[in-house]
Formats: structure tokens, sequence, C-alpha cells
């Protein structure tokens, strides 16, 4: 990551409708309707996407995998699973109809990490940086790499700077 990334907030209602087109894109045109058989969200940031889309796609099997790759929320680091999955349901055919869910691709590693233990679900992810779209069969909305997106359960309301620096004076 840069020195100086680029500021990306996202509120919570931002947040709900980038899930909700994510829903819209994974049941879109040439897609069954009924054809993913359960979520696996990626902790934490998958839990609250996950529960979104789960609600939309009326999908009532979610599992989780635990994977740390942010450290101090600062750098990703060495990743590190905490919870493999568990669910039989999710592990047969390799995944085949399961849906991953996560907020955000960065660098791809944590979707390479779950690729591996289920190489045939479909990776969504409502955000995506260039590096990390590779893993990501659906995604929203493409940001650039030296870009942190600032999640509405990171947040909270507070005075920001104008872009340019200059500040109210």
């Amino acid at each position: 990551m840069s020195a100086q990334p680029k500021a990306f907030p996202v509120s919570w209602d931002q947040f709900h409708r980038d899930c909700k087109a994510l829903a819209w894109r994974l049941m879109g045109p040439g897609k069954e309707q009924n054809q993913w058989t359960a979520i696996v969200a990626i902790t934490r940031g998958g839990l609250v996407p996950a529960a979104i889309i789960a609600r939309e796609l009326g999908i009532r099997t979610i599992e989780t995998v635990c994977i740390a790759s942010y450290h101090e929320y600062k750098d990703q680091g060495e990743l590190e699973v905490i919870k493999g999955v568990h669910l039989d349901a999710v592990k047969e055919d390799g995944g085949k109809g399961v849906l991953v869910i996560d907020d955000l691709t960065d660098t791809g590693a944590t979707a390479r990490k779950v690729r591996e233990m289920l190489p045939n679900a479909h990776i969504a992810t409502v955000y995506a940086k260039p590096t990390g779209v590779p893993m990501a069969d659906t995604f929203v909305t493409e940001v650039s790499q030296d870009t942190w997106i600032y999640f509405p359960w990171d947040m909270e309301m507070s005075y920001v700077e104008p872009i340019s620096g200059l500040g109210d004076g």
C-alpha cells in the first residue's frame, strides 16, 4: 500500500445498496433461481454482506471460514486460517453450488486460500481491487489498488478534511 492511500468511506446505506446489487448480479440472466445451496462467509468482513445476500436470495445454510489477513488494520500480513469450513454440505463436490462471500478482494490471497478449500465454489465480493479481481467470480465495484475502503463498522462520525487538504479556513 502506498504512503498516502486514497480514502473511500462507505456508509451503511451505500454498503446495503451495494450488497443488494451483488445479490442481483448473482441472480442475473442465465442464472437459476435456486442454484446456490449454501453461503460461506469469510470472516469478519464477509459476515454483513453474507447476511444481506442470504436474505435476498433466500439461502438458509450459512457457514464461515475464518482467515486473518489484515493485522492492526494497517497492512496485509501472512494469512492465518483460524477456522476452516466444517459443514459437510458445503464441502461436497468441492463446493459446487456454494457461494463464498467477502466484503473485499484486495490482493486475492484470501480468496485464493478459500479456492484451495472449495475449488468449485463461486466467490463473490462487494468490492475488488485490480490485483484481487482475477480471484472474484462476481463483484460490484472496483477501486484502485491504492484505495483504503473504510467500512461502516470501522467508522464513527467525525470531521473529515477536504481532499485538497485545504480546511474550511
